[in-house]
């Protein structure tokens, strides 16, 4: 399995990251643990998360999604072979990124994962509020305890990277390594002075949305459709744009010529974009999971990247 490098940081994964939002959610624990064996199984190795998942569901607090990981890292013995990523700063608990409330946030993961290190500790969003000095010194002291490895960011606009990085730099400390922002056929946004950024300043971007909510997957061609799923909601504006239509049909051509399906050929695209290390794709069962890791063994020529370009410029 290729592997591609997390900014600098030394750290490399496969070029699929497991989304752990579903975890404790849409996918029960022993379900989840099923889909976690079979990622690693199938060669795959990073993992994200974030100690807000899910919050947002009825019954659940929030560290759902990390208490599920945790439970199957103490359960498999293994950890070291494995890269966990999770995120701070969206949690009402710990909104924000100060560095009282990373550190905080910090012990509180580490707890839920039953884990000593995190991999990847990600910005959840940016924070206006609170100096980007404070936020990269706490995240120092963090690295330094050896409760870190590498540090990203989610959801940053360019200038707010760029001064992070300058920050970083210009302090000797440690600098996002990684950029996580939404990034699929029907949202290209990242595209421009973001991408130019982490392309020149060696930034891996580990994408979001990469099914763009599920529509790429080809599943949603009508209102009718629409009504089947919890998703569909999230999926009604990207149906009734004057792309949709016309980036599935580009999907459903590119996946007839490999053999493949649309939701394998809609993340080998991202793959396929300049600085990024993986999309996360997420899966509530071992059936979606095959689905999306095939997306790995996929290679688009030219003319098929060229032909989802068109499609969805």
């Amino acid at each position: 399995m290729e592997h591609r490098p997390l900014g600098r940081s030394g750290l490399t994964i496969a070029p699929l990251m497991l989304g752990g939002n579903v975890f404790g959610w849409t996918a029960d624990e022993k379900t989840s643990h099923a889909i976690l064996d079979a990622f690693v199984a199938g060669g795959f190795n990073a993992i994200d998360t974030a100690d807000v998942y899910s919050a947002w569901v009825p019954g659940n607090t929030g560290g759902d999604s990390e208490k599920v990981i945790g439970t199957w890292l103490k359960r498999r013995g293994r950890r070291d072979d494995v890269i966990i990523a999770t995120k701070v700063g969206m949690w009402p608990v710990h909104s924000g990124l100060k560095a009282a409330n990373i550190v905080a946030a910090c012990e509180g993961s580490l707890q839920r994962l039953r884990t000593d290190h995190i991999d990847l500790y990600q910005s959840h969003r940016d924070d206006a509020d609170t100096p980007q000095d404070e936020t990269v010194e706490a995240y120092d002291r963090l690295i330094r305890a050896g409760k870190v490895r590498a540090i990203g960011a989610s959801n940053f606009e360019a200038a707010r990277l760029d001064s992070a990085l300058d920050i970083a730099k210009a302090k000797g400390l440690p600098r996002y390594d990684t950029l996580q922002p939404a990034y699929n056929l029907m949202d290209r946004s990242v595209e421009g002075p973001l991408q130019q950024l982490c392309l020149d300043e060696g930034v891996s971007i580990i994408s979001y949305y990469g099914l763009a909510s599920g529509f790429l997957t080809g599943k949603y061609r009508s209102a009718e459709d629409l009504g089947k799923s919890p998703r569909g909601a999230g999926v009604k504006k990207h149906l009734e744009s004057e792309r949709g239509p016309k980036v599935l049909a580009a999907l459903d051509a590119v996946a007839q010529a490999l053999g493949a399906t649309p939701a394998q050929v809609a993340l080998a695209w991202v793959m396929a974009r300049p600085a990024v290390a993986a999309p996360i794709a997420s899966a509530t069962s071992l059936e979606q999971l095959d689905e999306l890791m095939g997306a790995a063994r996929l290679a688009l020529d030219p003319a098929h990247i060229a032909r989802l370009d068109a499609a969805s410029a």
